[in-house]
């Protein structure tokens, strides 16, 4: 016996998608304000883990989208799919950031502790100023409730994650 679609549950994976779209939209916005409000630089791994939220949260979108136009069902869920792999694969950058900054195995080789004396080229401090030396990747810049901001994307990721899979691979 096949079941039919009620019209509810186009509008379930609807709101799941746009959670989705909404909570990813945030954490990277979340980022955004600690770079630019807060002063915060990000390292070359902190640019990184921004990466599956600056896909996810458009891909969301598309799939709240696609629900609400009543795509059909595999669509939607291999969207939302698609988002919990980009959230696990923000989980995985999240923890390899995290155990970089606490020393538990080592970081990129460009990444780490590369703030050093900076070459003036012999033309004094002023010249040295357009020298940018990015942050180092084992270093947090801010621990709340002692993980780092990478830790807490961490989470965020498993959370988002485990969200868009219920919603891939839930009943209809």
């Amino acid at each position: 016996m096949t079941h039919a679609a009620t019209p509810s549950e186009p509008n379930r994976r609807a709101q799941i998608a746009g959670f989705l779209a909404v909570a990813m939209a945030a954490t990277v916005g979340g980022a955004l304000a600690f770079q630019y409000i807060g002063g915060y630089i990000p390292c070359k791994l902190c640019y990184e883990q921004r990466i599956p939220y600056y896909v996810g949260a458009p891909l969301m979108l598309v799939a709240c989208l696609a629900s609400l136009l009543r795509a059909p069902a595999w669509a939607v869920r291999s969207l939302l799919a698609v988002g919990g792999l980009l959230m696990l694969y923000g989980l995985y950058l999240g923890v390899y950031h995290s155990g970089v900054e606490w020393a538990w195995w080592p970081g990129p080789t460009d990444c780490t502790d590369v703030a050093g004396p900076v070459d003036t080229g012999g033309n004094g401090v002023l010249d040295a100023l357009n020298k940018f030396v990015p942050p180092s990747c084992d270093k947090a810049a801010l621990r709340i409730l002692g993980l780092s901001l990478a830790g807490w994307q961490a989470i965020a990721a498993l959370i988002l994650g485990t969200v868009a899979f219920k919603g891939a691979l839930g009943k209809d």
